[in-house]
C-alpha cells in the first residue's frame, strides 16, 4: 500500500513538474470528449424536437385527400379529379382490416367567425367524434363534441386557443355564441395550445359537427357528391403496417372512383409514420458522423498524450537508470508511467464530460419551454458510454507504450545518457 502511494506520489509531482505541457495536453482530450458528447447531443436535439412536432400532429396518423386520376400511368395528361366521400371513410372502417381507426372531415378556410366583440378567420372543421383520437387536440376548457351534436346537427363549435382569445378578448368563451357565415353557434369548449413557436394554424382553427358542415357549408362544385369531404385520417394497427393498411385504403378508394389502385399518382397523402422513420435515419447517419468527428478529435488528443509521454521518458532517462540503479523493478517504473498516461486521460476525460453537461444544461435553460423546433443538446447516455470507453483505449495506450520503453531501459545506458 505504501508504495502505491509512493507511485501515486512521484506521478502528480511528475504532472505538476511541467504544468503547461500538462494543461495543453488535457486541454486537447478534454476538448474531444466535449465535442463528441456536444455534437451528437446536438443531433440528438433535433431528432427530438422533429419526433415532438409531428406528435403534435397526432399518433401514427396517414392523411389521404381527394386527389387526380391519371388517363394512363406516370402521365399527367388528360387527369380526371375526384373527392373523397364519407361512404369511403365508411367502406374503408368495414373493409380494411388492418386499420384500427379512421375519420373524415371537412376543412373550409372561407368562412368567417364573428363573436360580439371582434372577428377572426381561420380555418373552420367539420369533424366526427373519433376525431381527437387520431389528431392531437386536448381540451383546455369546457368538452370536445358529443353524439347528439353530431346526430341532432346542433350548432355548437369548439375554438382553437387563440381564436378564442381573439373572439373572447379577456372574457370567458364558454356558453357564449358566434355567428359563422351568419350562423349562430355555441361555445362548447376551447382546445390547448398546439404546437410551438409561431406556428398557430391549428390553434386558429374551430371545429363543429361534421353533420351540420355537410348541411350548412358542403363542399360544392361540378360533379361532386354530396357526400363529399376533404380529407380521410386512418391509422394502422401498428406503425410497421402502414405499408399494408394503406394499400388496403388504396384498394378501396379506387374501387370506389372508378380507378385501378396501381395508379399511385391518383393517390395524394402524407404518411407521418414514414415520415418519422426517414427523420430518423437522417438523425441517425449525423449521430454516426458527428460521432466520427468527435472520435477523430478525441484520437488526436490521445496522439498527443501518447507523444508527450514519450518525451517524458526521453527526458527522465537519467531519472529511470538512476532509479534502476538503485533498486527500483521494471514494473514499479512501468506501473508509474502507466499511471501517469492513465490520470492524465481520466482527468481529461472527466473535465470534458463536466464541461459538455454544464453547456448542455446552460442551453436548456436559455432555451426555456422550447418554442423553437428542436430540443436543447442533451448528454446522451451511450455517447457518454462510448467516450468513456474511448478514454479507456487512449489511456491503455497512452501509458502502456511509453512505460514499456521506460522500464526496458537498461540502467548503465541510461546513466550514460546525455
Amino acid at each position: 500500500m505504501r508504495a502505491l502511494i509512493d507511485i501515486f506520489g512521484q506521478v502528480f509531482r511528475a504532472i505538476g513538474a511541467n504544468k503547461l505541457r500538462s494543461f495543453l495536453t488535457m486541454f486537447g482530450i478534454a476538448w474531444g470528449v466535449a465535442s463528441l458528447l456536444l455534437l451528437i447531443g446536438l443531433g440528438e436535439g433535433f431528432r427530438s424536437g422533429q419526433r415532438r412536432s409531428l406528435a403534435q400532429v397526432g399518433d401514427d396518423v396517414i392523411m389521404m385527400f381527394g386527389g387526380t386520376i391519371p388517363a394512363l400511368p406516370n402521365q399527367h395528361t388528360g387527369m380526371r379529379p375526384y373527392k373523397l366521400t364519407l361512404s369511403d371513410a365508411e367502406a374503408i372502417r368495414a373493409g380494411a382490416p388492418h386499420v384500427r381507426n379512421v375519420t373524415a372531415l371537412i376543412n373550409r378556410g372561407d368562412l368567417k367567425e364573428v363573436s360580439e366583440f371582434s372577428s377572426a378567420g381561420g380555418a373552420v372543421m367539420g369533424v366526427q367524434l373519433n376525431f381527437p383520437d387520431i389528431r392531437h387536440l386536448p381540451i383546455a376548457q369546457g368538452r370536445f363534441l358529443d353524439a347528439d351534436d353530431l346526430a341532432q346537427h346542433r350548432l355548437v363549435v369548439v375554438l382553437g386557443q387563440k381564436n378564442s382569445n381573439l373572439l373572447f378578448p379577456g372574457r370567458p368563451p364558454l356558453g357564449a355564441f358566434i355567428t359563422i357565415n351568419g350562423y349562430r353557434f355555441q361555445v362548447v369548449g376551447v382546445a390547448a395550445k398546439i404546437g410551438r413557436g409561431n406556428n398557430d394554424g391549428d390553434n386558429q382553427k374551430i371545429y363543429i359537427p361534421l353533420t351540420t358542415m355537410m348541411e350548412l357549408f358542403p363542399i360544392t362544385g361540378d360533379n361532386i357528391p354530396e357526400d363529399s369531404v376533404y380529407s380521410i385520417q386512418y391509422q394502422p394497427t401498428s406503425e410497421s403496417l402502414n405499408e399494408t393498411a394503406k394499400t388496403e385504403v388504396h384498394r378501396i378508394v379506387a374501387a370506389n372512383h372508378g380507378f385501378t389502385p396501381d395508379l399511385k399518382d391518383a393517390f395524394e397523402e402524407w404518411d407521418t409514420i414514414k415520415s418519422m422513420q426517414t427523420v430518423g435515419l437522417i438523425f441517425t447517419a449525423m449521430d454516426f458522423f458527428l460521432g466520427g468527428v468527435g472520435i477523430v478529435t478525441l484520437a488526436l488528443g490521445a496522439v498527443g498524450i501518447v507523444n508527450i509521454m514519450l518525451v517524458t521518458v526521453q527526458e527522465r532517462t537519467r531519472e529511470i537508470g538512476l532509479r534502476k540503479a538503485l533498486g527500483a523493478t521494471n514494473r514499479s517504473i512501468m506501473t508509474q508511467f502507466f499511471l501517469e498516461g492513465l490520470i492524465l486521460t481520466g482527468l481529461s476525460g472527466v473535465i470534458g464530460i463536466g464541461g459538455a453537461a454544464a453547456l448542455m444544461t446552460f442551453l436548456g435553460s436559455l432555451m426555456g419551454d422550447n418554442q423553437m423546433g428542436f430540443d436543447p443538446p442533451r448528454l446522451v447516455p451511450w455517447s457518454a458510454a462510448m467516450a468513456v470507453g474511448t478514454l479507456a483505449l487512449c489511456g491503455i495506450v497512452a501509458g502502456i507504450y511509453p512505460a514499456s520503453i521506460a522500464a526496458h531501459l537498461e540502467p548503465v545506458e541510461a546513466l550514460r545518457k546525455e
